[in-house]
């Protein structure tokens, strides 16, 4: 990996167009490296796992609503472009439009992959949108898997150089660019173009945090969608000919200069070298559970911990010691009351540690709608033992958070539980069960098994059959093949969404 400088410089200063940041992500896009047989069968993992959180949200209010949206802009069909697939219908959709449904029912549940670093990112966002594009196009799954691989190096190594949150933009900033590389290597596109999409999509998908902040909203499961949509749409206009604002990163009054550090910031962001493999996706991780990724390994220490407490009526506190990212995004170092609030959005609730923490131990189980339920976070015992949960921020598990070491970087807490006797009871875990670390790390077989789960009841038992066949030979299907990889239901299953007002399409 060659580590690349980045920082605004002032209007006089010509940077050179070889030096942009801009230039450097183009340049990985076009490169033809080969695609490894481990990134390959990672990236198919990916796609069943959107596959997966997709069908369990379909009937969801935002997803239905999405999904009204892009029915309204059906596609006809012309030489060369096919339109795209939505999750559970059998039009075809302009890919845009697809990208968006079908981005907001990934999305939905907070439940597919991440990765943190810098910063923080669900990578498979990047699928709807390449996908969309490569059911448009005719394209193959090689030329599917190339550009996924593209999306995920993309949008995870501005991950580990660029941190956003700290200056309360929302992480979808990354999403936008990478997308439209991972776009233009599924096309093949040039160095030039894939320059103005990347610079187009970063200055059209630049948002505050406000969007994970106080009254979560389900624009949560919108905003990544978006990006989606509008990479879509700049490497549409780029290949056009249009041109993007430039330097976008660099520039004096860019995205460095006026929403991140400022003139005298320095970002150090790694990319891979000419001919050096795409692999960013390795080191990314799914989830178990359907929550904020930090909480996934706490579900799992509350479920570890139930047995050692015992009777929950027994407990006068909780603290939860934890690293910085923890305590101020879902944490009661986020000053957000909200996060106390039964009546609470679930995007909020999701957003909750102390709520997740204290279901997690009277349960002993996480469950992606009953967890969530008004009737389960209004129960009163939860919401006296929610109340006694804290959290603190413990500068060694903020170290381990950063950590470069694989085998030190750490996402969990330590949790000390006082008695009202004055006992206490200890214990912590650093990765969830899940992680590529942890105690039941995910495998093609965990993946399949999260799939079949949550398509139980969605997708009839033959269709998942067909389905997660398609999806096992991504790699070797052929050109305008990849409509194969979408999932049919019922409509029956479909009309179980709640009644969706009327908009303007």
């Amino acid at each position: 990996m060659k580590t690349h400088i980045v920082r605004a410089r002032p209007a006089a200063e010509q940077l050179p167009r070889a030096e942009h940041l801009a230039t450097k992500i183009a340049e990985v896009a076009t490169d033809p490296v080969a695609v490894s047989p481990q990134v390959c069968e990672m990236i198919v993992n990916r796609i069943i796992d959107n596959a997966a959180v997709a069908a369990a949200a379909l009937v969801r209010r935002p997803v239905a609503s999405a999904r009204a949206q892009a029915l309204a802009q059906p596609y006809r069909v012309r030489e060369g472009r096919f339109g795209a697939t939505v999750f559970g219908r059998p039009e075809r959709i302009s890919p845009e439009w697809a990208a968006w449904a079908n981005g907001v029912a990934v999305r939905e549940l907070d439940f597919h992959d991440t990765f943190l670093a810098a910063d923080y990112s669900h990578p498979g966002d990047n699928i709807p949108p390449i996908l969309a594009v490569a059911q448009h196009t005719g394209r193959g799954g090689a030329d599917l898997i190339r550009g996924l691989a593209t999306g995920y190096e993309i949008q995870i190594d501005l991950v580990r150089g660029i941190c956003l949150h700290e200056h309360k933009i929302d992480h979808v900033a990354h999403l936008g660019p990478s997308a439209a590389a991972g776009i233009g290597t599924l096309l093949g596109l040039d160095t030039e173009t894939i320059y103005q999409a990347v610079g187009q999509a970063l200055h059209t998908t630049t948002a505050t945090r406000q969007s994970r902040k106080g009254e979560i909203s389900s624009w949560k499961a919108f905003a990544p969608a978006f990006a989606g949509k509008m990479a879509v749409e700049a490497v549409d206009r780029a290949m056009r000919g249009e041109g993007a604002p430039a330097p976008i990163w660099e520039g004096a009054d860019g995205v460095i200069a006026w929403l991140l550090g400022g003139p005298d910031a320095e970002y150090h962001v790694p990319l891979p070298g000419p001919g050096e493999a795409k692999r960013a996706i390795l080191d990314s991780y799914t989830k178990e559970h359907s929550a904020e990724y930090q909480s996934q390994a706490l579900i799992d220490l509350a479920r570890r911990m139930r047995s050692a407490i015992g009777d929950l009526d027994r407990i006068d506190s909780i603290v939860l010691h934890t690293s910085h990212h923890t305590h101020v995004v879902i944490g009661t170092g986020s000053g957000d009351p909200q996060k106390f609030d039964p009546r609470a959005s679930r995007e909020t609730l999701d957003h909750s540690v102390m709520y997740i923490f204290a279901v997690a131990l009277q349960d002993g189980a996480w469950h992606h709608e009953h967890s969530y339920a008004p009737a389960r976070a209004q129960r009163p015992d939860t919401v006296a033992l929610w109340h006694k949960i804290s959290t603190v921020e413990d500068p060694e598990w903020t170290r381990r958070y950063h950590s470069n070491d694989p085998a030190r970087k750490a996402f969990g807490a330590r949790a000390v539980v006082t008695l009202r006797s004055g006992e206490t009871i200890a214990d912590e875990l650093a990765v969830a069960d899940a992680h590529p670390l942890g105690a039941r790390p995910f495998g093609r077989a965990q993946y399949i098994d999260k799939f079949r789960t949550l398509a139980d009841g969605v997708i009839d038992p033959g269709e998942q059959d067909r389905f997660l066949d398609a999806a096992e030979r991504t790699p070797e299907l052929a050109a305008g093949e990849l409509d194969q990889l979408t999932f049919a239901v019922a409509p029956e299953v479909l009309g179980r969404a709640a009644a969706i007002r009327e908009g303007i399409f």
